[in-house]
């Protein structure tokens, strides 16, 4: 067995990937197929083949909208869309999430705002994600200009956050769950 197809069976659930007979139903199922430079069914060729980097800087696993349909019909009950999510996970760990990913930058700047404010704070998190996606040119945000008017005007885009209380317990509870990923 490869080190990447293990790293992927050690994964709880991941290791049903060996059972998956290349049917092509998760493929079918998927609503966002068209989408992928990967279908599901060939993620999972391609992990079993040892593929990692194909695999992790896929667009594959950002285009699943986790609709669990894959999952649902698979006739060997692998959790693919379980196994996306860990993708994911390592992809950003990796630095390898596709090229002018958005999704991948959308990802992080949303669990860093919830982790700082124990909710969403729409301004932070949207000022946040445009000033990484346009670091490198800020005249990009210029087109955002009128919307973030409109719903400044509209209420619906507050300056302040609204805080949770016990914003240290949530941070407690993702210390831990990443500690005990192996990210602490």
């Amino acid at each position: 067995m490869n080190g990447f197809l293990k790293e992927i069976s050690d994964i709880p659930g991941g290791e049903r990937i060996h059972l998956c007979i290349q049917c092509g139903t998760c493929s079918a199922s998927c609503p966002n197929v068209n989408r992928m430079d990967h279908t599901p069914r060939e993620i999972i060729a391609l992990a079993r083949a040892g593929m990692r980097k194909d695999v992790l800087s896929s667009n594959a696993m950002w285009f699943c909208v986790s609709c669990y349909l894959c999952t649902v019909r698979c006739p060997k009950a692998i959790p693919l869309t379980d196994i996306m999510y860990d993708l994911k996970n390592l992809a950003i760990k990796e630095h390898m999430t596709m090229k002018g990913g958005r999704t991948s930058t959308l990802a992080r700047t949303f669990a860093e705002n919830v982790n700082q404010n124990g909710r969403v704070f729409e301004f932070g998190l949207v000022s946040r994600y445009l000033f990484r996606l346009h670091r490198f040119n800020p005249m990009g945000l210029v087109g955002y200009l009128p919307l973030g008017l409109k719903l400044l005007t509209r209420g619906r885009l507050p300056f302040r956050p609204d805080r949770i209380t016990g914003r240290e317990q949530l941070r407690a509870i993702v210390k831990k769950a990443a500690s005990l990923e192996g990210r602490s």
